[in-house]
């Protein structure tokens, strides 16, 4: 697909990694719908990304929230060819910790979030991208997961985020092969340790010294470097029911 008629909708898009993404296809002609549950970094973003952008307010989990935001995505871009899952949470906590048991709400916020907020925007992508005009190649669509390397190496305290990004990858390949019918590619990107939000609020230190795990390049990975990865699975055809590891070489510890 040509990056540059990407009509994307790109969940957690107001900050970190869909930012990064929103950035790279705006400026590559592409249009974006962004959907956060932060209203107010929707309006700075929108703002500086231009006429080409749009934010929705929109909780991932929420089924008829999704449904919503593609329709509206849809009608902003005259039709949706590109979905990118990034909203995302930690979750962390031990199973059993100091004050006792992981309460299940928790576990389930997490799983909600990460991979119920992954498969409610793939499926609402799909509804819409089924009716798009095939390119040479037969293709209509194509949605990007997040997981992330802890999806096969969890560390302590990861069991919910584990879990939740393990289902992300798990879908991948199943989606892949229902979709392929009706020209629809599905990709998953499992970034290992980036420089987004959450991370850049850690101590310098401790921001080196995880860096300093990663084989080649010594480094957190950047935003951009996962957005490059996204705008390539677009523009290949042949990306297709795969998840592919970013990480530098990293293998997450126990802890």
């Amino acid at each position: 697909m040509q990056i540059e008629h990407s009509k994307a909708v790109i969940s957690g898009g107001c900050s970190g990694l869909g930012l990064a993404v929103a950035r790279h296809l705006v400026a590559a002609g592409g249009t974006v719908t962004l959907l956060d549950i932060n209203a107010e970094a929707g309006s700075r973003v929108v703002a500086d990304l231009g006429s080409r952008a749009q934010f929705l307010a929109c909780d991932v989990s929420d089924e008829q929230q999704v449904s919503a935001a593609l329709q509206a995505a849809a009608d902003f871009a005259s039709g949706v060819n590109v979905a990118v899952s990034c909203a995302g949470i930690l979750g962390a906590g031990r199973v059993l910790g100091r004050d006792g048991p992981m309460p299940l709400q928790q576990f389930s916020r997490t799983i909600a979030v990460n991979l119920i907020g992954s498969f409610n925007l793939a499926k609402a992508a799909a509804d819409i991208m089924q009716h798009n005009e095939a390119n040479a190649d037969g293709e209509r669509g194509v949605i990007i997961n997040t997981a992330s390397v802890a999806a096969y190496e969890g560390q302590i305290g990861q069991a919910a985020y584990s879990a939740s990004k393990g289902g992300v990858v798990g879908m991948t390949l199943p989606l892949a092969r229902e979709l392929a019918r009706f020209g629809i590619r599905v990709m998953t990107i499992a970034p290992g340790v980036f420089h987004t939000p959450m991370v850049d609020a850690m101590p310098e230190e401790l921001q080196q010294a995880l860096g300093a795990r990663v084989p080649f390049p010594a480094r957190l990975g950047k935003a951009e470097e996962f957005a490059g990865l996204a705008a390539e699975i677009i523009r290949n055809s042949y990306f297709n029911g795969s998840t592919v590891r970013l990480d530098g070489a990293i293998r997450l510890e126990p802890k």
